[in-house]
């Protein structure tokens, strides 16, 4: 059983006192890692006098390109024999970061993911289909491994071939699944191709969505859709990767599990804490973790943290869906604005299809921003259509102050690939 009630359901003050003594002990691993140890010095830190949550901002904060520069074991705080496993963020540029774990800290990372699954309802007899890559992206491991320890059976089939996704479905009885929100989106053409529907000719009941960005109202398509609950999850390579944060059965934010991760947010530009309920950076430092300890790690990640507690009655802190990245941010005609600002729009119009690029290019020297998306159905003459592009054009300006290009297109012109979603072209001329 994975509800682990008096770590989740554990009074505030306990839960900070059990925070600390945890950072204590981080703080001390960590200064055995080369670039900490050499940090600490820099800067005249003491880990073995730490007395407080708050001490910790005494420390600079870390950041990817410190991991690309010290690759690879400059991290590493533990003899390399005890090390069992690496794995490498995926979406960079350049050189790798990589992050390593010992036998203890892939076991309570499946536990923190375990944990996760048994708050949505996923139990033991539950017949699990992962979808998301394995290798040396953390999605597909970390899921896989969590799934089985709550007692699921796990069928491994990672990315792609939409057919056979569906056909194990059908023939192995799927009643959970983890899968892109894009990718559950372009699943649904192929359940129309085959003529069969989503809702009937498949028993799901739970999703795990994770991996990209998403708005509540396309989590709340895909739910529709398939007759399931689908929920949110939160976790990057860095932390370990699924089960940092996962939504529990009243869908209000994600439970960050503070008994293993510390979490601060700051403000991305001046790097100052904010006050709960604004969107800021998430920050994290791992609490348990022996191999490589992170501390004060910079995800580039938005969200906010919900200053109410949960009626779940859990009393882990509890973030938003991630809003975008401090890094993602788009800055067209002078304003800023993010992706997902425009699929929330777009998942709003019931004639809308599941797939939509945004094109950013340069036109007399200005930006112009042109939306290039799916419609549900085909119509031998797309001008049938010509007042829902200027509707959407509205609301698009409605919502980033900026009236963009609507281009509408039959069902399937947009070409899809087989891993993330590529929603953002930006041709824009380079200064």
């Amino acid at each position: 059983m994975f509800w682990e009630k008096e770590i989740e359901t554990m009074d505030v003050n306990e839960l900070r006192k059990l925070q600390l003594e945890r950072l204590k002990s981080a703080l001390l691993r960590a200064n055995l890692a080369p670039y900490y140890s050499q940090l600490f010095s820099e800067v005249g830190f003491d880990p073995a006098k730490v007395s407080s949550l708050e001490n910790i901002q005494s420390i600079p904060f870390t950041a990817k390109n410190d991991l690309r520069e010290h690759y690879p074991y400059g991290f590493v705080a533990v003899p390399r024999d005890e090390i069992v496993r690496m794995h490498s963020s995926s979406g960079t540029t350049g050189r790798a970061t990589v992050v390593f774990h010992t036998q203890g800290d892939v076991d309570r990372w499946t536990n923190f993911v375990a944990r996760s699954i048994y708050t949505t309802g996923g139990r033991k007899g539950d017949v699990f289909q992962n979808t998301m890559g394995y290798g040396l992206f953390t999605g597909g491991l970390g899921l896989h491994y969590g799934a089985e320890r709550v007692g699921m059976m796990v069928i491994p089939s990672g990315p792609g071939n939409s057919v056979r996704q569906i056909n194990l479905m059908r023939d192995f009885g799927t009643t959970a699944v983890h899968i892109l929100p894009s990718y559950a989106m372009r699943l649904l053409d192929v359940f129309e191709e085959l003529s069969l529907d989503p809702k009937k000719d498949v028993n799901l009941k739970i999703a795990f969505l994770g991996a990209e960005p998403h708005s509540e109202e396309m989590r709340q398509k895909i739910a529709d859709s398939y007759d399931m609950e689908a929920y949110n999850s939160y976790g990057l390579t860095e932390m370990n990767g699924p089960g940092v944060a996962f939504e529990c059965p009243e869908k209000d934010g994600m439970h960050v599990w503070e008994d293993g991760f510390l979490m601060e947010v700051i403000d991305p530009e001046t790097a100052e804490p904010v006050p709960d309920g604004e969107v800021g950076e998430l920050v994290f430092t791992t609490l348990t973790r022996e191999a490589m300890p992170l501390i004060r790690y910079r995800t580039r990640d938005l969200a906010s943290v919900y200053p109410d507690p949960c009626p779940c009655g859990r009393t882990h802190l509890r973030i938003s869906r991630i809003k975008g990245r401090s890094d993602d941010m788009l800055i067209v005609k002078g304003v800023n604005m993010f992706p997902i600002q425009i699929e929330t729009v777009l998942m709003g119009f019931p004639d809308i299809g599941r797939n939509y690029q945004i094109i950013l290019e340069t036109k007399e020297h200005m930006d112009e921003m042109t939306i290039n998306v799916e419609v549900l159905r085909s119509a031998d003459d797309m001008r049938v259509y010509e007042g829902l592009k200027k509707q959407i054009g509205a609301a698009v300006r409605s919502e980033i102050l900026i009236t963009p290009k609507v281009n509408l297109l039959q069902p399937g012109s947009i070409e899809k690939t087989e891993g993330k979603a590529i929603r953002v072209v930006d041709k824009r001329e380079k200064e």
